[in-house]
């Protein structure tokens, strides 16, 4: 499935008190629509095995990327690097 980088969003680790195997500070990740856990402050997160988990919203920072710089991390996240 191509990505439309209008639909992606990321946001940049600030910390990863209680998760350090599973998120890196500094390092962009993607996340995933997920109203429900929005509503508890939490966000859906890729993380470091490739998978989506919820995670404290104050562990990230928003990021807006040029369209460019969206699709190429989305490719990055879909080859596992």
């Amino acid at each position: 499935m191509k990505a439309d980088s209008r639909s992606l969003r990321f946001a940049i680790c600030i910390k990863n008190t209680g998760y350090p195997a599973s998120l890196e500070v500094r390092k962009v990740y993607r996340l995933l629509p997920d109203r429900g856990a929005a509503v508890h402050r939490l966000l859906r997160v890729i993380d470091e095995s490739g998978e989506d988990y919820l995670y404290p919203r104050e562990l990230f920072v928003p990021l807006k990327l040029p369209r460019a710089a969206a699709l190429a991390v989305s490719r990055r996240h879909a080859a596992g690097d």
